[in-house]
């Protein structure tokens, strides 16, 4: 089984930027902690501050992945785009956002990857991601 992360903008400075959104530790360092905790699936990570870069990953993964976490950042509620490239996979995606977007400003409660997505993680930081790998090992 394999399991893809793709992170969006942003996303890169965890650990340093808004810790109390965001937690304390890098992504990469938990993508580590990910990595043993669940040793199988295989876990992929990938991150981009660049929209196009993140559809050529989803394009990229979306028919042979098992499937995707992905929190596309501020794109999440401005990228059509990024919305049509999710709905034009296979592979299940479920949407991470490790703060409460519905307890933030207005424009962050619309998801254009919401539609398509098997689901929607929000408010949890970084364990939103433990729970989607959860969820695919378990469906």
């Amino acid at each position: 089984m394999k399991i893809v992360i793709i992170n969006g903008p942003n996303l890169n400075l965890t650990g340093i930027r808004e810790k109390d959104h965001y937690g304390e530790i890098s992504f990469e360092e938990y993508v580590e902690e990910l990595r043993k905790k669940f040793p199988e699936p295989k876990i992929e990570y990938f991150q981009s501050n660049v929209e196009g870069e993140i559809i050529n990953k989803l394009h990229e993964e979306g028919f042979n992945a098992d499937g995707i976490i992905l929190n596309a950042g501020g794109y999440t509620h401005t990228s059509v785009a990024i919305g049509d490239a999710v709905k034009a996979i296979q592979a299940p995606v479920i949407e991470v956002h490790m703060s409460n977007v519905h307890s933030r400003e207005t424009f962050r409660q619309n998801s254009y990857i919401a539609p398509s997505a098997a689901g929607t993680i929000t408010g949890m930081k970084l364990k939103g991601y433990e729970l989607a790998i959860w969820y695919f090992i378990t469906e």
